[in-house]
């Protein structure tokens, strides 16, 4: 996800303080990965270089001064372009996971072991995000039926590969 492009998008309902921007999206986006505030800032600082943001404010607070920064016209044409363009599908053709089976083919370690192990990871993260989408709201159902689409495609490609470690253990080792 481009963190430019999303605070230029959540920018472009109110002008906002940093903090807020990183509040936001922490709550909207950041649920499994929150983001650090060095992080927020820096993006701040690019999108001002770059004139898609200016600050709007500066207010004394507590500590340091706050900037309110507010998207410009550059940013919200940035903004919809970003959102216009499709995002690249991303085929996972050289996964970890596919290079540990042949590693462990070629090592004489168990590959079946290996494929098992993942196998219950992967169901223990899907009775995970079964929970949260079971807890959450709207938004948090939706990523989590994201993610769990994704897991189910990977045990499927489990269980074909565990199907066939035969046939790739004479490729790999011929």
């Amino acid at each position: 996800m481009s963190i430019g492009q999303t605070f230029l998008g959540l920018l472009e309902a109110t002008p906002r303080h940093g903090y807020d921007i990183k509040r936001l999206y922490d709550e909207r986006f950041g649920h499994a990965r929150p983001l650090a505030y060095g992080q927020v800032y820096a993006t701040l600082s690019r999108l001002l270089r770059s004139g898609l943001v200016e600050v709007e404010a500066v207010e004394p607070g507590e500590g340091p001064e706050r900037k309110r920064y507010a998207i410009t016209d550059a940013g919200v044409t940035d903004v919809a372009g970003w959102l216009a363009r499709a995002e690249k599908p991303e085929p996972y053709l050289q996964s970890t996971l596919y290079t540990k089976v042949v590693l462990a083919l070629l090592t004489g370690r168990s590959a079946a072991d290996l494929l098992d192990v993942q196998r219950a990871e992967h169901l223990r993260m899907m009775r995970e995000l079964t929970r949260r989408k079971r807890d959450g709201d709207l938004a948090e159902q939706l990523i989590c039926d994201h993610a769990l689409f994704h897991l189910e495609a990977d045990l499927r490609w489990l269980e074909l590969t565990a199907a066939r470690l035969d046939e790739l253990a004479k490729a790999v080792l011929a």
